[in-house]
């Protein structure tokens, strides 16, 4: 329950910032761009696949390269977004009043995660809402379609947490955001290097965060891509709940 206090408080705090306006502003006007692209492109196309066995439909070559292209713009903005989360109480010197305060750092945590990823989940529901309007001119593939959301949503859980973690370790808003644009940067490039040459290992495949979540964007849901996700997510809850353990230590 305190958690959901702290989101709610979290949230309200974000969308009395023009920031929040603003990523929500300019997302949506470059992914509707991206999707009358891809829209173009579709139909430049259709007349070459129709006939041809097993041709791919519009939530191919038009829905998931959206999701695809979503993903790197969230790259960008999400730091933006958790930059302040924690970075900033300690900036002004307010962490020590939320160590006094009757909640725990758990709490704490979540509140913050939970009111990022809400916003992040607002960012999801105007992309989605493009690929919907097709409905009513054709058909998508639901299976497919379900699975880029599932594919959207842990990706942003997972940036999030990696996002929070960075603001827990950092002294300032934009180191913050710098450190975990870096850090999200090598886990989506990590195993570029493996791919081009044809020797790629099996931890580093492993530890791609693209690799996984482009297996999700084609429809190929498993276990291994979906624990991938909660492992990463957990993990980087617990070390920011550690790390501020740390800090109210040495206070």
């Amino acid at each position: 329950m305190n958690s959901l206090i702290i989101a709610a408080r979290e949230l309200r705090n974000l969308f009395l910032s023009p920031l929040a306006w603003t990523i929500l502003g300019v997302t949506q006007l470059i992914l509707a761009y991206m999707f009358l692209t891809q829209i173009d492109y579709y139909l430049m196309l259709q007349p070459k696949l129709v006939g041809l066995p097993g041709a791919p439909g519009v939530t191919d070559l038009v829905v998931a390269p959206l999701f695809g292209n979503s993903a790197v713009i969230l790259l960008l903005i999400t730091p933006l977004l958790t930059m302040r989360t924690i970075s900033d109480e300690r900036r002004n010197k307010t962490i020590s009043l939320l160590f006094s305060a009757p909640i725990s750092l758990t709490d704490i945590v979540l509140g913050k995660f939970l009111a990022i990823f809400v916003f992040l989940l607002i960012i999801l529901l105007s992309i989605t809402l493009m690929p919907l309007s097709l409905l009513t001119i054709g058909e998508l593939d639901m299976g497919k379609f379900f699975a880029c959301l599932l594919a959207m949503s842990l990706l942003m859980a997972a940036f999030n947490a990696l996002g929070l973690y960075m603001s827990a370790i950092a002294s300032q808003p934009t180191v913050a955001a710098v450190g975990s644009f870096g850090a999200l940067l090598l886990l989506w490039i990590i195993d570029w290097a493996g791919t081009n040459s044809g020797h790629s290992s099996s931890v580093i495949e492993y530890l791609s965060i693209m690799r996984h979540f482009e297996n999700l964007l084609r429809g190929l849901v498993n276990s291994t891509d979906i624990a991938y996700f909660i492992l990463f997510i957990a993990g980087f809850l617990i070390l920011s709940i550690r790390r501020l353990d740390n800090d109210r230590l040495q206070k």
